[in-house]
């Protein structure tokens, strides 16, 4: 496997959106997630979106990140970095992909300067959820995001540091 970074709207990118938004759909009975998102959020130095490929080139996993500061409202910190399209297709899970993108993007977004690594998930995914709190992160003080007024909402955050 091997991990690079893409542009949010690459055609790899597409079709893994297109899958967690399935996915998304099947777990909460809806129409996915509807957070508005677009290419330049991703677009370093104020993000990075990476991708996994397998060993035929094919595309296995996603996530990204993106700035986020307390002046637009919902919730956020000024110096947050917002994961966003954490995912991992079902025939690659249990191989430690997740952990290595999460690592990967705590790493760039300390290195542009981020000083907070947060994300919003649900309560419909619990392997998401025993994950982040596996990798350090804690139920964050305040709910921020698109969803942060839905009761299966579930924020986290952890502090960015190069220990």
């Amino acid at each position: 496997m091997h991990v690079r970074p893409v542009a949010f709207d690459h055609p790899d990118a597409a079709k893994l959106n297109d899958q967690v938004q399935l996915e998304y759909a099947e777990r909460y009975g809806d129409e996915g997630d509807v957070t508005p998102l677009d290419a330049s959020m991703f677009a370093p130095p104020r993000g990075l979106y990476l991708i996994a490929y397998d060993d035929r080139d094919s595309p296995v996993a996603t996530g990204g990140w993106r700035s986020q500061d307390a002046a637009g409202g919902e919730g956020y910190e000024d110096g947050d970095a917002e994961l966003k399209r954490m995912f991992v297709i079902r025939e690659a899970r249990g191989l430690g992909l997740a952990r290595r993108i999460l690592a990967a993007l705590e790493a760039d977004a300390l290195a542009a300067g981020r000083t907070r690594m947060v994300l919003e998930t649900g309560t419909a995914q619990p392997e998401a959820i025993a994950l982040y709190l596996s990798s350090g992160y804690t139920p964050a003080p305040q709910k921020f995001g698109h969803y942060r007024e839905y009761d299966s909402s579930r924020c986290f955050a952890k502090v960015l540091s190069r220990s």
